[in-house]
Order: C-alpha cells, then structure tokens, then sequence
C-alpha cells in the first residue's frame, strides 16, 4: 500500500515537472532566422494595433518560415504588439530592396503595413485585416 501511494506521488511529480518545462516553440523564436529591424518615422498600423513612430522587430520563427507566422515586438523584444499567421507571397521581380508596402488610410490616421518582405528573402508576409 505505501509503495503504491509512493509510486502514484513520483508519478504525479514527474507529470508536474514535464507540463512546467518551457515549450520548444518559445525557443524558435530565439532562434529566428528571419529577423529585421524596421524603423518607422511615422506611426503605422498592423491588424489589431497601431505603432507608434519608432524601431520594431518584425520576425518568424525558425520552425515555422513556412506557416506564415509573425511576431512584431518592441526593438528589445520586451514588448509584444502582434503574433500573428499571415499569408506567404512571392517577392516581386525587380523589388529587392523593397521592406514594406503600405495600404491606404484616411486622413490623420496611420498607414496599415500591408506586407512586410524579410530582408534578402524572396517571400513576404502578408497581413490579413477583417
């Protein structure tokens, strides 16, 4: 009887310590190798957030470069302003050192980033607004 209680409280510890291990995606973040430092002199809007005038991190995950999954965070990455899928588009021919098209916007209001082109990558990303 106590061998069982004793068996049943490791194996409970174990599952315990296995669910609490940082996850192998926080890690290919880390190691993105899709990684720009895009500065913006005035603010510009993504899906759900407006950016303030400044430099942000836009990326993709290592494991992921085929998904379509973005990250954009504050230069230090302290801050997360979007996680978000996007659609993967070719780069257009002759647009190599182009690193974002912008949508239209109304008057006093910040231009969306429509797609944002990796630095030296031949697919963007594409930002899907509702």
């Amino acid at each position: 009887m106590f061998t069982r209680i004793l068996s049943a409280a490791a194996l409970g510890a174990l599952l315990i310590g296995i669910t609490t291990q940082p996850t192998k995606a926080a890690g290919n973040w880390a190691n993105s190798n899709h990684v720009d430092f895009l500065t913006f002199s005035a603010p510009v809007a993504l899906p759900g957030v407006v950016l303030p005038a400044g430099t942000y991190t836009f990326e993709v995950p290592t494991a992921m470069v085929s998904t379509g999954l973005v990250r954009i965070s504050s230069r230090d990455g302290r801050k997360i302003y979007l996680t978000q899928y996007t659609r993967v588009v070719s780069r257009p021919y002759g647009a190599e050192k182009v690193n974002v098209t912008f949508g239209e916007a109304k008057a006093g209001l910040a231009r969306p980033i429509n797609i944002w082109f990796p630095i030296g990558d031949t697919e963007g990303r594409q930002f899907i607004y509702n």
